[in-house]
């Protein structure tokens, strides 16, 4: 199950979320040629992602920015730039486009933190924009809990998309994280960085509390019932054109 698309427009055009995107499809389709050579992929992860030794040690600064834009391979980019599609340019309407960019590196470097308590003597680099797009929807989930998402289930053959409220789907996915840190904690070597989800989602969330605080706390929620204060998007799903053919009867 994923999230395709939320049923909540931007009222202005979202450029920093577009340049987000774009940069990270420059940098994946930059080390594309890469992704067969192993030795040369793990020298720009040493290289370019954040070694939680390394930073507390007070080397590699500049890699807590440089490994928001690196990706493990295609799915793993993918994914992330369709979360950021979906829910970053509601959160940058409602921010602003500097402030959401702000908002984005520092909600990628409080799940960095996260991470890095979870495990401060690790030498695995940590690559992806994932902790900073959790950020974004932990941001989300203050804003526009009541906000529709469509979820795409894939069920062995069974394919089907089911409009979720956005505070279902947004804390379902943060307590998997959750429940799949604790898990990972007697871990070693690579794998999801789960606390750092869940370290930028809880790093987005307290960014956003002044806002939400400003636009009226609870009685925002009430004014809005938690959905977006404009009409919901409208998507239609139509039959597919190309013809079929029936068996004939024997």
């Amino acid at each position: 199950m994923f999230p395709i698309r939320d049923h909540n427009p931007s009222e202005r055009t979202p450029y920093v979320t577009y340049g987000l995107i774009a940069i990270n499809a420059i940098v994946f389709l930059l080390m594309l040629p890469l992704y067969g050579n192993e030795e040369a992929l793990g020298r720009i992860y040493v290289e370019f992602g954040a070694v939680p030794m390394r930073l507390m040690s007070g080397d590699g600064i500049l890699t807590v920015v440089t490994s928001m834009f690196l990706h493990g391979g295609f799915m793993h980019f993918a994914g992330n730039m369709l979360f950021l599609w979906i829910f970053g340019d509601n959160l940058e309407d409602v921010l602003g486009h500097v402030r959401f960019a702000v908002f984005y590196l520092l909600s990628g470097i409080g799940a960095l933190a996260m991470q890095i308590i979870a495990d401060t003597s690790s030498l695995v680099p940590m690559v992806g924009a994932s902790g900073a797009i959790a950020g974004v929807m932990g941001g989300y989930l203050l804003l526009f809990p009541r906000a529709r998402v469509d979820v795409l289930f894939i069920i062995i053959v069974i394919i089907k998309v089911i409009p979720f409220p956005a505070w279902l789907m947004l804390i379902i996915w943060f307590g998997l994280q959750v429940v799949n840190g604790a898990l990972s904690l007697s871990q070693t070597g690579g794998g999801v960085a789960y606390w750092a989800h869940a370290g930028g989602f809880i790093t987005g969330l307290l960014f956003v509390l002044p806002v939400w605080q400003r636009l009226g706390a609870t009685a925002f929620w009430t004014r809005t019932h938690g959905h977006p204060d404009h009409p919901d998007a409208q998507y239609k799903f139509e039959k597919s054109g190309i013809p079929t053919v029936r068996r004939r009867k024997q």
